[in-house]
């Protein structure tokens, strides 16, 4: 019998620099339900719920329950919005750590109690103007990222420049696979 396979192994070491995480994004009537972090990164800071995907466990499942840990709310995933990298350095240059984020657009139920969780200090629904109003209040990218959330639920479009441009640069980089 073979010993373990060396790819497996470096893949799940405990020195590995990258991991799965997951946004859970819920819009209501153009607003959209953040939490204040308690812990790090962005601690303090308002942002979409979200987490680590545990071992085993799907994009779409960890979404919804991490923004059931955070949110108390009730839900199940629609879909992928976008995904991003966030690297974090050291002051030599060295990678501390590399999250590949998959935000998820989860289903608004309508119904849902909203309360503060395990990794919240508070939970409520902000709109663009609020979170422009007091930008530093939130997590870096998180204006951006509502825009494109609103736009996808047709809340807020985006200019047609603006989507023409992000569509033709998405398919550029997707294998053809995930566009059909």
């Amino acid at each position: 019998m073979r010993g373990p396979d060396p790819l497996y192994s470096l893949i799940m070491s405990d020195n590995m620099t990258l991991a799965g995480a997951v946004l859970s994004i819920i819009v209501r009537d153009g607003r959209m339900l953040l939490v204040r972090r308690r812990n790090p990164p962005d601690q303090g800071l308002w942002g979409f719920p979200g987490g680590r995907i545990e071992h085993g466990e799907s994009y779409l499942a960890a979404a919804a329950r991490e923004l059931r840990e955070e949110t108390g709310f009730e839900t199940h995933a629609e879909g992928t919005l976008t995904a991003f990298d966030l690297i974090d350095r050291d002051a030599h240059g060295q990678i501390r750590f590399h999250y590949l984020i998959i935000a998820v657009k989860c289903h608004d139920n309508g119904w849902s109690a909203i309360r503060a969780g395990d990794d919240a200090d508070d939970v409520d629904w902000f709109d663009m103007a609020q979170v422009h109003a007091n930008p530093s209040a939130f997590s870096p990218g998180l204006p951006e990222l509502g825009a494109l959330a609103l736009s996808s639920r047709g809340i807020a479009p985006w200019p047609v420049a603006q989507q023409t441009r992000l569509s033709e640069t998405t398919a550029a980089q997707q294998p053809e696979s995930i566009l059909s």
